[in-house]
């Protein structure tokens, strides 16, 4: 009886240890705060600074939902990046990304 309670203690822990399924990294994403196994926020992998370069295929500033362009002032001056929940705003002369917006 003994050994069956140590197994299933360190079988516990195994799988405490392990990382859960959403811990795999998806696109751009990376997860920030974690609850009981689960990711509850996500945090953008791109930074401020990182660059894009002039072949990305940035997302036209028409195609951005109305919502998000009001909010936070976005104009058509500059390239942005929409996925994943964030809105990457970038300098289109050198295509780094000067703002990261949450879209979600």
């Amino acid at each position: 009886m003994t050994k069956l309670l140590f197994a299933l203690g360190i079988a516990t822990v195994a799988l405490a240890v392990a990382a859960p399924a959403d811990a795999r990294r998806t696109g751009p994403v990376t997860c920030a705060k974690w609850r009981h196994g689960h990711c509850v926020t996500w945090r953008s992998r791109y930074a401020v600074g990182h660059r894009f370069g002039p072949r990305y295929g940035y997302t036209t500033y028409s195609a951005l939902p109305r919502t998000y362009v009001r909010r936070y002032s976005l104009t058509p001056h500059y390239r942005y990046v929409y996925q994943n929940g964030y809105i990457y705003v970038v300098d289109p002369v050198n295509y780094a990304i000067t703002r990261v917006l949450n879209a979600y």
